[in-house]
Formats: C-alpha cells, sequence, structure tokens
C-alpha cells in the first residue's frame, strides 16, 4: 500500500493537539516569565517582484584564432602576450625573402606579357588593312588577331600571379584581425609554420563582454508552468535586466542584457543556453571567469511574502510565528506551518514567497522571534521599533 500524504491543515492540527498536550508545562513556563515582547506584520497578497540566479562564465564577444596564412618560418612576435592589442596591429612576421623572390618573379611574368601584347597587337593592326586589299590571306590576319587576344588574356594571368604574390607577401606580417586581449603565443621563433593549420594566438575582444549561462529543463517547465497559471509574469522577449556578482561577492555596478535564448534542449546537459551582453569598457572582467547572473524583471502575481527572518526551521519543515490567544484569553506565539517558494531579494530585504499556510490578513511576528523560547509562550505587542530595541530575556 502507498504511504498515505497528509494534507498541510491536518498536519497544522496534529502540531496543535501537540501543543494542546504540553500546555501545561508551557502554562508552568509561562509562570514568573515576562511576555516576550514582540512586533508583528499583517500580510497582504501583490504583485512581488522576484530575480533568478544562474552560474555564469565570461566570454569575449569574438574569440578569433589568428593563424598563418602563408607557409614559412616564422620571425619576430611584436607583441607582448595577455596584452590589450588594437585591429591592425602586427603581431608576428614570417620569414619573407622567399616571397619577396616570387612577387619580383611575378613582375617580371607580368613585363613578358605586356610586352608580347604590344607585339601582338602591333602585328594585328599591321595585317589588317593589308587583308583589306587582298594584299595578304584572311587566315593570316585572322591568326593575327587572335594572337593579340590571347596576348591580353597572358597578361591578365599575369596581374593576378603578381596580386597574389603581393597578398602572399603580405601575409608575412600577422596582424590582429580584431582589438581585443591577446592570448600567448603558440609558436617560438624559427618555427615552421603552415598555411591555414598553425595556430600562432588567439584574440579575445571583451568590450562588450559576453556571458552564457544555463538555464535547467525542470526550472524552466516550473516558470512557464507558473506563467500558464497566471502566478508568473515574465518580461516579453527575455527583458530581463542583467546584474553580475563576482567571485568576491561585488556586484558591477552597470546592467546588461539578454542577446541570445537558444530554443533548443542541449540533449548532454538537459539545460537551455543563455547568453548576456554587458558594456566591459574598462575591461574588469575577463574571459574565462566564474559569475553570478541575476536576471530582474519577473514578478510573482497576488502573491505573499514574508521576512525572511520571520521563517524558522523546525522537525516537521519551515514555520513561522503568530499572535494567539491561550485558554486564559492572553497573548501567544503559536507556530503555523508554511510552504515556502523563492527568496526574493529585493529594495525590501529577504523575503520568502509563502506557497500555502497564510493567507491574507493574517499577522505574523516578524520581531523579537528571538526572545521567543518555546511554543505558546506570553508575548507582548508592540511596534517594531520598540521591540528591536527590548533586551533579549535570559
Amino acid at each position: 500500500m502507498k504511504p498515505s500524504i497528509l494534507p498541510v491543515a491536518v498536519l497544522a492540527s496534529l502540531f496543535a493537539a501537540v501543543l494542546a498536550g504540553c500546555g501545561r508545562a508551557e502554562g508552568n513556563a509561562n509562570q514568573g516569565m515576562p511576555p516576550a515582547t514582540v512586533s508583528t506584520m499583517v500580510v497582504h497578497a501583490g504583485d512581488v517582484p522576484v530575480a533568478f540566479e544562474h552560474v555564469g562564465q565570461t566570454v569575449g564577444s569574438k574569440e578569433v584564432e589568428v593563424r598563418a596564412r602563408v607557409t614559412g618560418i616564422l620571425g619576430d612576435r611584436l607583441y607582448g602576450e595577455g596584452t590589450a592589442v588594437k585591429a591592425g596591429q602586427p603581431l608576428f612576421v614570417i620569414d619573407p625573402q622567399s616571397f619577396e623572390a616570387q612577387a619580383a618573379a611575378a613582375e617580371a611574368e607580368l613585363a613578358r606579357a605586356l610586352a608580347q601584347q604590344a607585339q601582338s597587337e602591333r602585328e594585328a593592326a599591321r595585317l589588317k588593312p593589308l587583308a583589306e586589299k587582298r594584299a595578304v590571306g584572311q587566315k593570316e590576319a585572322d591568326d593575327a588577331q587572335s594572337n593579340a587576344e590571347l596576348a591580353a588574356a597572358a597578361v591578365k594571368a599575369a596581374r593576378a600571379r603578381l596580386k597574389e604574390a603581393h597578398l602572399n607577401l603580405g601575409y608575412t606580417r600577422v596582424n590582429a584581425p580584431i582589438t581585443g586581449l591577446s592570448g600567448r603565443a603558440a609558436r617560438s621563433q624559427g618555427s615552421l609554420v603552415n598555411a591555414n593549420e598553425t595556430l600562432l594566438t588567439t584574440i579575445s575582444q571583451i568590450d562588450p563582454m559576453w556571458i552564457r549561462f544555463f538555464i535547467s529543463e525542470n526550472e524552466q517547465l516550473r516558470w512557464s508552468r507558473a506563467a500558464a497559471e497566471g502566478k508568473l509574469a515574465l518580461p516579453k522577449d527575455n527583458g530581463y535586466e542583467v546584474t553580475v556578482r563576482l567571485a568576491d561577492g561585488s556586484e558591477l555596478p552597470r546592467k546588461g542584457t539578454i542577446n541570445f535564448a537558444d530554443p533548443r534542449v542541449n540533449h548532454n546537459s538537459g539545460s537551455y543556453e543563455m547568453r548576456a551582453t554587458l558594456n566591459n569598457a574598462d575591461g574588469q572582467l575577463k574571459p574565462g571567469q566564474f559569475v553570478r547572473v541575476k536576471l530582474a524583471g519577473a514578478a510573482r502575481t497576488n502573491a505573499i511574502a514574508i521576512p525572511q527572518t520571520a521563517v524558522l526551521d523546525g522537525p516537521q519543515g519551515k514555520f513561522v510565528y503568530v499572535p494567539g490567544k491561550d485558554k486564559d484569553g492572553k497573548d501567544v506565539a503559536l507556530p503555523r506551518p508554511v510552504a515556502v517558494g523563492d527568496w526574493v531579494d529585493g529594495s525590501e530585504g529577504n523575503r520568502w514567497i509563502i506557497e500555502s499556510g497564510l493567507a491574507p490578513g493574517d499577522a505574523v511576528i516578524v520581531d523579537g522571534l528571538a526572545r521567543v523560547m518555546f511554543a505558546g509562550q506570553a508575548i507582548q505587542i508592540v511596534p517594531p521599533a520598540t521591540a528591536a530595541n527590548e533586551p533579549t530575556t535570559k
């Protein structure tokens, strides 16, 4: 048989019965003990801003691998490893001598092609009027014209080879393709590097900085279900306000936005990837940092929230103290079990969302709880400031 699950109301009744059984002992304990001074608040239902926190990792908004584009011997390194570099700044030099020779040979080939073109054009121009006068055969004139066209094509090919030679010569000077932070040099001077294969270094663009984080499928389903039930209002088009908290607990003074949300579930991790973008002109964030990403902009609708300090842990779970009356009509502190939801961290301090156990209009003890030693203890309800200033009864 499956074990029966008791509802919260039944648990509360059992808890009250236990307290009633202990009433005599508590009554004895109250004798000679002054009432504990406490203050209460009346709970209300309303929209409560909530935020979600996730672990994220920073990544450059552009991550570029700098590779050799020609094959040769690596020469000087022209930058400091790990320093900031600007787009177009020289990073490495590949020995250019062989490429200079190839460029010179291509220039000579172009000069020869141009000379042949000029000769062919002169020959075609000379034979054309003679062919019109039938002084030479038409075939001879046509061949001369074809030779001139072939010479023109040879000139174009020679120009292309010269352009390629100049490009390769230019590639011997490896420049930074973007502005960002440079990595370490992957090859030392004198190494043989291969075109389009050998990695020389990496560059990360850090302004703006991107932060990747993941939301579990279960959490995403919980959000969607709560939104469908009207219990949670989510910002449209992931319009969250993003705050970043560093490893030491400090919070960056600037906000970011979401610039990517993958609609697919990663089959390896079972989570959705999201990415935030944040201004990083001061370079405070570095690629690879682990940070806490806080998403603000959602709200729990028609929810009850109470101060986190008012929620206590007991053998039966979480509970709060509410003011009640004993058999003599005196004010006493009575425990009430509650089910809590999200923990809200906002301008009103840390608060728990109460899923069940409290209703709008209920009073909850929020100050002076340190003076409540046991359930059913006599209390004196005073304004909050008074309760905070009262000494703890020992």
